[in-house]
């Protein structure tokens, strides 16, 4: 394959500088505007240079921005001005490779073109180690084996050497198009070679918009692989390879060894056909990357493939899901709804007695009509944001839809310790703080309250200590959600936990 060559671009760099030091470049005028100098160049230790334009009439000046620099790092003194003589400063920071950039002055209708440079491109070969503790901005080549490709219109993808993982967020064609990924022939397993400058997204270290230097193309491939999405009972996934090198050998990684191994290697040719065998997975979701190698006899080739494996549902507290592990281990989860951020997105807090955690995305919550108050399960794979807990993947698999009453209300209903009302009122006497019952009255009415627990789902002595730890008092306003039921004959809120108060 012909790969672009990058040198040309260097002598051309070299030759803009060349000429924007050149006499005939003075003094560079349209009909309707004029500077001295189209091109100007910026020390790389960072500091200003100028130029003077003429203009006849009202003037702009802009930055051109690309895909690969917004020139933020360039600042000018004026961007627009009115007819008359003016000096232009230009400003940049240190930098640690050359950098150029393109600048438009408009007047009348016209356009003049000035050319800004800083210092000349330097490309710095490196390992992934190196990239990742690089600074941000600083352009790197680097020489790995594309473990993953993510998207195959803009080729993002991961490169990975014996140092570590980079992600790829972007890659030029041949002739330094976006969009056109696939006329590379990029595939897993290829050893490549890019350069780029490195950008740092959240904590995912990028090279951007790279440009292919070379590809060397793996000697094996993994073609197709049959039942690669394992069932929770187990089974058995197959793995069709191509391999043209002496030999292939094929790794499981330690941590699957318990559950995965292999049946069976059959080949034919170049043709290889790995058989593995899954155990049943009593766990979370699990999954494995499976690393195929082969050799020419000086250069080691690898592809890989995944498998996953679907698992039992762990059910947990708000409190034990958020102490686990970020991965891909589905909770089931069942509180009450403390907020609705946001409906349409799926953006709610839940709760039960042990915490509060965060459902971002969480399907559903719109269509089933959930709301605050609502007592619901949600079944997700635990994330995070900013290293804050929160319910990835969810969805809403159960809704008992709370409704807020009046006591006057609640006292009409039947009793039934299925169905979960909205309480509000005030407390009018407490007669057991360590349970929480108390007698609780609004302008309809008073009702018994017997025991009020800390959250949905608290058994045990997780339901004692609610009036202490809230400090509630006689005259505060509280919000209650429990069921209808009766003692006696006598009415009364049973199963109740606590949403919200007000203090007097």
């Amino acid at each position: 394959m012909k790969i672009r060559n990058i040198i040309p671009a260097f002598i051309a760099v070299a030759a803009m500088m060349f000429v924007g030091c050149s006499d005939d470049d003075n003094n560079t005028h349209l009909g309707s505007v004029q500077v001295s100098s189209s091109y100007i160049s910026l020390p790389v230790d960072g500091g200003s240079n100028s130029f003077t334009l003429t203009a006849t009439g009202d003037w702009k000046l802009t930055k051109v921005m690309t895909q690969k620099d917004s020139v933020k790092w360039l600042t000018l003194s004026d961007t627009i001005g009115t007819a008359g003589e003016k000096e232009i400063t230009l400003t940049a920071p240190k930098t640690l490779d050359g950098r150029s950039a393109e600048l438009l002055l408009t007047c009348n209708g016209e356009t003049q073109r000035v050319n800004v440079i800083q210092g000349l491109p330097v490309v710095s070969s490196a390992s992934c180690a190196e990239v990742i503790a690089g600074p941000d901005d600083k352009t790197y080549m680097v020489t790995g084996t594309v473990t993953a490709i993510a998207n195959t219109t803009y080729g993002n993808w991961y490169l990975t050497d014996k140092t570590g993982t980079i992600y790829i967020y972007g890659t030029l064609d041949q002739k330094g198009a976006t969009k056109n990924f696939a006329s590379l022939g990029i595939e897993v397993g290829d050893e490549v070679t890019v350069q780029g400058p490195k950008k740092t997204y959240g904590t995912t270290v990028e090279l951007v918009d790279v440009t292919v230097v070379k590809i060397n193309k793996s000697l094996v491939k993994v073609d197709s692989v049959e039942n690669a999405s394992l069932p929770v009972e187990g089974g058995e996934a197959v793995a069709y390879v191509t391999c043209k090198g002496k030999g292939l050998s094929v790794d499981i990684p330690e941590n699957a060894k318990s559950w995965l191994s292999i049946s069976s290697i059959q080949t034919l040719n170049n043709n290889s056909v790995v058989k593995f065998k899954a155990a049943a997975n009593d766990g979370g979701d699990r999954n494995t990357t499976i690393v195929f190698r082969t050799t020419d006899g000086t250069k080691d080739y690898t592809s890989q493939t995944t498998l996953t494996q679907a698992g039992a549902i762990v059910k947990a507290t708000v409190a034990e899901f958020n102490a686990a592990e970020v991965g891909n281990v589905s909770y089931r989860i069942t509180g009450v709804v403390s907020k609705v951020v946001d409906a349409a997105k799926g953006n709610i807090y839940i709760s039960d007695f042990s915490g509060e955690t965060y459902g971002y995305k969480v399907a559903d919550v719109a269509a089933k009509g959930v709301k605050a108050g609502d007592i619901v399960t949600v079944v997700g794979k635990r994330s995070a944001y900013n290293g804050t807990p929160q319910i990835g993947s969810g969805i809403i698999e159960t809704v008992s839809s709370v409704s807020a009453l009046t006591i006057a209300d609640v006292l009409a209903k039947a009793d039934d310790p299925n169905t979960y009302f909205m309480v509000t009122g005030t407390i009018k006497s407490i007669a057991n703080a360590a349970y929480g019952n108390l007698y609780l009255e609004d302008e309809t009415g008073e009702i018994y309250v017997y025991g009020i627990y800390p959250g949905y789902g608290a058994t045990g002595d997780a339901r004692k200590g609610l009036i202490d730890a809230k400090g509630l008092k006689v005259g505060d306003k509280l919000t209650v959600i429990a069921a209808k039921g009766s003692y006696k004959g006598v009415a009364q809120l049973v199963s109740g936990f606590y949403f919200s108060h007000v203090s007097n």
